[in-house]
């Protein structure tokens, strides 16, 4: 029996992290009765003709929207196809899909139904009613458009244990192109999804409505024997939201790793709260297994605004993580974020200092500095839409949104100023660096010791001669 095709479609972006969305969602098929064929516009040279090349046996066409800018390249994709084959089911799922479930379907009339949350159960069922031409009604998780036109939310799906769908299938993807444009043997995988926590900042409180769901540790390192088998990987990049939410859990999975004698590096998220209920021992048996960066939000150097932005940690236990990955030898991003709504000179102050004092505790330290843009489903931009502020309001004007490398209304010019030349020295004052930049180096932690960046010629000459990657 001739399989039927399932188109699934990646956007243009600049970072090169493997579709693990899309994935997730193609390995979730009858593989005797679907071929699933990914595309990604990153990867594929010509993606709309590879994309022609297989839409006469397409039952559907899938994409995976992030907020921002790679909504640009989704919306071009989705009217081709539409306009190339009118009748095919076009499903967008993603971040931008569960913020803005029926908004994407009124602004975008090539768009048929979008996926909101967990996507794998209702990809499934979708897939199986387009195959048999039923009903979407029945379908949780879903916006769509009925044949009257009408838009249509059903009822949320609740969180599936990660275990249902821990057998994901790389060989959807052509995984040494991956590894070429990263610049390394460096496999993205997760292994949970949800969030517990109530950060005011971010989405996923309203996505996953504060719950958390992992793959068990003997499943999880049974998949990344037989992925490190095949692939002859060097390194993990782990992409879980909060990976070390329960301790035995990510020590259970070190010791196996340990024990299979599994010879790869591997990087993680972790809350500062959640690293200071670990022992000395406990990030030593990481780095046994390999641990070799850990990415840990601060997002602010004063108290009272971490507070205000219900983290639900303390400055303490990001110096205790500190200490201890600067001891054993571990890597760490420490995140920060400026620019918040109403927030103090004292707070910015206190921010600078502690970026400061973590950035020159070890050579493999990061203190990244972004300016806070008010992302949607957040309770933060709940209340400053109340207060008067203006959000994109349609799909296409969400494409033009860069909360990456933008700032909100609240950074004024001398403060965006001052940071970006912070930022620029505090870049060079600690790191390891090649002996042309010594100099530069030892300027760099002057300056930032003084903190005096007036005239900053070093920073002028760096950005004409060293092209800076866009993000978005």
């Amino acid at each position: 029996m001739k399989r039927k095709k399932i188109l699934l479609y990646n956007p243009i972006a600049v970072f090169f992290d493997m579709p693990l969305a899309l994935i997730a969602v193609g390995s979730v098929l009858d593989p005797e009765k679907y071929e699933v064929i990914i595309i990604d516009g990153r990867i594929d040279e010509n993606p709309m003709e590879t994309i022609k090349s297989h839409l006469d046996d397409a039952i559907c066409f899938g994409l995976t929207v992030l907020t921002g800018k790679p909504i640009k390249d989704a919306v071009t994709v989705t009217q081709a196809v539409k306009k190339l084959k009118k009748d095919l089911p076009i499903v967008w799922g993603g971040w931008h899909t569960s913020l803005f479930p029926k908004q994407t379907l009124i602004d975008e009339i090539s768009i048929d139904v979008t996926v909101q949350g967990q996507g794998e159960d209702a990809f499934k069922e979708l897939v199986d009613a387009f195959d048999n031409n039923t009903d979407l009604a029945a379908v949780k998780g879903i916006c769509y458009r009925n044949a009257e036109g009408e838009i249509i939310k059903n009822p949320p799906r609740t969180i599936v244990k990660m275990d249902a769908f821990a057998n994901v299938n790389y060989e959807l993807i052509d995984v040494e192109k991956y590894f070429e444009k990263k610049g390394r043997r460096q496999l993205d995988y997760i292994s949970s999804t949800g969030c517990f926590f109530r950060c005011s900042f971010c989405a996923d409180p309203f996505v996953y409505n504060r719950k958390w769901t992992a793959v068990s540790p003997e499943i999880m390192v049974d998949k990344l024997e037989e992925l490190h088998k095949k692939y002859k990987f060097t390194d993990v990049n782990l992409q879980d939201e909060t990976y070390f939410t329960y301790r035995d859990r990510v020590i259970e999975i070190s010791e196996r790793i340990i024990e299979k004698g599994l010879n790869f590096t591997w990087a993680a998220t972790m809350r500062a709260d959640q690293g200071s209920r670990m022992t000395i021992e406990d990030f030593k048996i990481c780095a046994k297994s390999g641990l070799r960066r850990l990415l840990i939000g601060v997002e602010s150097g004063s108290q009272v605004m971490m507070d205000w932005l219900k983290k639900d940690i303390k400055l303490e236990q990001v110096y205790m993580c500190a200490e201890r990955c600067r001891d054993i030898g571990i890597a760490v991003q420490f995140p920060f974020i400026v620019g918040f709504p109403e927030e103090s000179d004292e707070s910015i102050t206190e921010t600078v200092k502690v970026a400061l004092e973590l950035n020159s505790m070890h050579p493999n330290f990061r203190t990244p500095i972004f300016y806070f843009k008010p992302y949607p489903g957040t309770t933060i931009t709940d209340n400053v839409v109340k207060q008067g502020y203006k959000l994109p309001e349609t799909v296409h004007e969400w494409s033009d949104f860069d909360f990456v490398g933008s700032t909100g209304p609240w950074v004024s010019k001398e403060k965006y100023d001052f940071f970006e030349k912070f930022k620029f020295y505090l870049k060079f004052a600690y790191s390891k660096q090649k002996v042309i930049y010594l100099p530069l180096q030892l300027l760099a932690r002057l300056r930032c010791k003084y903190k005096f960046f007036n005239f900053p010629v070093e920073k002028k000459l760096v950005d004409t001669f060293f092209k800076k990657q866009q993000l978005a």
